[in-house]
Formats: C-alpha cells, sequence, structure tokens
C-alpha cells in the first residue's frame, strides 16, 4: 500500500455507508473511528484488500445488511449471459479461440463496484480487441496449459465470471479447480454465484475460506492452500487476486488484469486502463 490506498479507502466510507444503510445518527461516530483507524495503518505492512475487509466488516456490525451487492451481483451474472452466445460465435469463428477468449476474460475484469471504479462493458470489449496488451505473456500461458496436468484459477467478480467461463469452455482442460470467495464482499463471486453461471460445467467449485476480496496466502484455508501448492497452473485473474499474490516469485502464476489504478499500473508495469497478462517470475 501507499498513501493513494488511505486516500481511497476514505473517499470510498460514504458509498459504502450507503450501500450498508447505516442509520444517518450512527455515521459522525463510524466516520471519525475508521478515518482515525485508516490513518494508523503501516503501509508497509498491510494488503488494501485486508484493509477494505476489515472495513466491510465493521460497516456490517453496524446493518442487518450482510450482501450489499447482491443486486448487483445478480444484475451482472444476469446481463452477461444474456449475451453469451454472441460472445460465444465470435469466439467460435475467430482465427484464434484462445486469444479471443482470452481477451473476453481479461475484459471482464472491468465489471467492478469499487470505490471509484466506473466502468462500461461494451466500450472496454471493443478496446480489448483493438489493443495490445502491454504486457503480454500469452504464449507462454497457452504452453504451460498445454503441459498442465492441473490448473486452479483465482476467480474475481461475478459477470466477469461469465467470460471466465467462455475462457474455460474454450481451453477445454480436463483437471480445473475455479477458486471462489468463502461469504460475500463487495461484488465479488461466492460458490452461489459461481454455480448460477455454470462454472460447475467446466470446473470444479471450491471457496479460498476467506472473506477477504483477494487471495492472501496467510489468511485461506488448508484446503485452498493443498490445491495452490499442488497445481502445476495457477490462473489469477484481476486487481484484488493480483494485490494478494504480487510478492509472489512463481512462475506457476499468471496474472489476467486491467489495471483500474495507477498503483496497481506502478506495482505491474502498465497504466491505467492498459490489459495484462503476466507472469510471476523467479
Amino acid at each position: 500500500m501507499n498513501y493513494e490506498c488511505l486516500i481511497c479507502q476514505v473517499k470510498a466510507l460514504q458509498k459504502r455507508m450507503d450501500k450498508y444503510e447505516i442509520a444517518e445518527e450512527k455515521r459522525n461516530g463510524i466516520v471519525s473511528k475508521m478515518i482515525k483507524e485508516i490513518a494508523e495503518i503501516n503501509l508497509d505492512n498491510s494488503y488494501s484488500p485486508e484493509i477494505t475487509r476489515s472495513i466491510l466488516k465493521k460497516l456490517e456490525a453496524e446493518s442487518a445488511i450482510t450482501d450489499p451487492y447482491a443486486n448487483e451481483k445478480a444484475a451482472s451474472n444476469r446481463a452477461l449471459l444474456q449475451r453469451y452466445p454472441e460472445f460465444k460465435s465470435r469466439i467460435e469463428n475467430s482465427d484464434d479461440k484462445f486469444d479471443t477468449a482470452l481477451r473476453y476474460a481479461i475484459a471482464g475484469n472491468i465489471i467492478d463496484f469499487g470505490p471509484t471504479h466506473r466502468f462500461d462493458v461494451d466500450e472496454t470489449i471493443e478496446r480489448v480487441f483493438q489493443t495490445p496488451f502491454a504486457i503480454n505473456d500469452s504464449a507462454a500461458l497457452k504452453a504451460e496449459l498445454a503441459k498442465a496436468k492441473s490448473v486452479l484459477y483465482l476467480g474475481d467478480n461475478c459477470g466477469e465470471i461469465v467470460m471466465d467461463k467462455l475462457f474455460l469452455e474454450t481451453l477445454n482442460h480436463p483437471n480445473v479447480t475455479f477458486v471462489v470467495r468463502d461469504q460475500p464482499i463487495l461484488n465479488d463471486a461466492t460458490l452461489k454465484e459461481a454455480r448460477e453461471v455454470g462454472l460447475h460445467t467446466v470446473a470444479t467449485l471450491i471457496s479460498n475460506g476467506d472473506d477477504t476480496p483477494s487471495t492472501v496466502l496467510h489468511r485461506v484455508s488448508k484446503n485452498f492452500l493443498e490445491h495452490y501448492h499442488s497445481a502445476d497452473l495457477i490462473i489469477s485473474k484481476g486487481m484484488g487476486n493480483f494485490e494478494g499474490l504480487m510478492d509472489e516469485s512463481d512462475p506457476r502464476l499468471f496474472y489476467l488484469l486491467m489495471i483500474k489504478c495507477p498503483v496497481i499500473g506502478q506495482k505491474v508495469g502498465a497504466e491505467k486502463g492498459d490489459f495484462v497478462v503476466k507472469r510471476s517470475k523467479n
């Protein structure tokens, strides 16, 4: 994290209190307390998704709402499923099915209800087909997929998971495990939403045992860690998962994401708005 992450967390407080329908009379006290806690965060020893989780859990404790993005998650999945035949046809009729499906999967990463994020799915889909990847390790990804006996796919947001399903159908790999969050957090997918879009037909579904909007290895379940350490290849979707895993030096690990903030862009080596297929190095 850096200071910009703290500013982002503060800016998000009002929107998040709205989502949890926090009573107006509680808000002054909650904001004063949380800003003080945010100010005391050790930037050199913190993961931004863990801070997000902590804040959201405190808001949840003040609210009767446990899944404030339920409507957005359902709407995102529904909207992308309605267009599934269109996307599938474009893949099937393309000269390079792998590249087309991969671009759809990365374009899906635009669907995010983060604090400052605004998105246009159609614009992003068209742009991903007209723009070179800012970092392009897709050839290495394709080669490793051909060799891998087991693939672990770390899912991210609802809506996006429809595009992940398209990508996995195109890969047609016999042994894929698709990972979701254990409990609702932001618009991240859980087992419920993954099953609703049919991901169970192309992969084995598991949760990571945690409700952080990321994959933070010191927080996840023993079952997930067994899958993580035994996988031949790991695909990490989205910025949240990248934030939890960016310090890993593991050539099995490939990040697929769209850069949504300049802080992460600096970490990745790309600019905001760029599309990235990046392999973690030894």
